[in-house]
């Protein structure tokens, strides 16, 4: 299957699946290969014949849509961010659960993939944070749509591309060799809890004190349905809740109902509530 072809069957399969193809541009490769496993296994020549079968079958479009999940992903991706969340973010959120006399933080990681994004979220907490605040504990909720990545997340073992943006003291310390991978100790796995969702259709049952949507609904659906993920969102966020972002992803309708609180970083507040520190 030639690139030309592959781009011209996302320009036309991903509005129907209210996704955008803008959002695919860099990274349509991943969708690229499994179309071509697809074919194979349905014995069609090309994707005209898929169009077709497309047509035929609406039952296909479920497995298509799952095609189009990106998996990319890795620990401590964006290292400004996750520094920013372990100096103030965290620190800041911990200082308003004593405040209100509770003893947890809770955080939602959204398309959490293999679960880089939720384990670095408590290598940070533990590296960062969790000795200033013993009575306070890190819970997190992450979810994804694909059980396969659910299930790497769950093992919790990685290749070393996966972990090589890491601190090497958190690689030594906080992972065991076993063969070619690093497979994370349980202790940082303890309150770190997996479920098969799909953020455009179930959200967890919870109010949450930050959540990671970042490189999901901001990048790859159509507009609307960024908007009803957006509301979605700030109503799972309790009083001050921070919300967080792609680096490369903007919020739709600029943000109404949020404050960017830090320069060039995808860091956001809701509205109306006391202010992170600048400095």
């Amino acid at each position: 299957m030639k690139d030309s072809a592959c781009i011209a069957f996302l320009q036309w399969a991903l509005p129907q699946l209210h996704m955008r193809w803008p959002g695919f541009r860099k990274v349509y490769g991943q969708v690229h290969s499994r179309l071509n496993h697809r074919l194979r296994e349905l014995q069609l020549d090309d994707l005209d014949a898929y169009r077709e079968y497309l047509a035929r079958h609406t039952d296909e479009w479920p497995v298509l849509d799952q095609m189009c999940r990106i998996t990319i992903s890795r620990f401590y991706r964006d290292k400004r961010v996750f520094r920013m969340i372990g100096e103030v973010v965290l620190p800041m959120l911990a200082e308003s659960t004593m405040t209100r006399g509770e003893d947890e933080i809770r955080c939602w990681s959204a398309g959490c993939a293999a679960g880089e994004e939720a384990y670095s979220l408590a290598l940070v907490w533990h590296w960062f944070v969790s000795a200033q605040y013993p009575g306070i504990e890190l819970k997190i909720i992450a979810t994804d749509t694909d059980p396969h990545m659910l299930q790497r997340a769950q093992s919790a073992c990685y290749p070393w591309s996966s972990v090589k943006a890491l601190p090497e003291a958190w690689r030594d310390q906080s992972f065991d060799r076993q063969a070619n991978e690093f497979c994370l100790q349980p202790r940082y796995r303890d309150n770190i809890f997996y479920m098969q969702q799909d953020i455009r259709q179930i959200m967890p049952e919870a109010t949450f004190h930050m959540i990671f949507c970042r490189n999901l609904a901001f990048t790859y659906f159509e507009p609307p349905l960024q908007h009803k993920i957006l509301a979605d969102l700030a109503r799972h966020l309790g009083p001050g809740g921070v919300l967080l972002i792609g680096v490369h992803e903007t919020l739709p309708d600029e943000g109404r109902g949020f404050e960017r609180r830090f320069p060039r970083l995808p860091i956001f507040r809701k509205s109306n509530s006391e202010k992170l520190n600048d400095t």
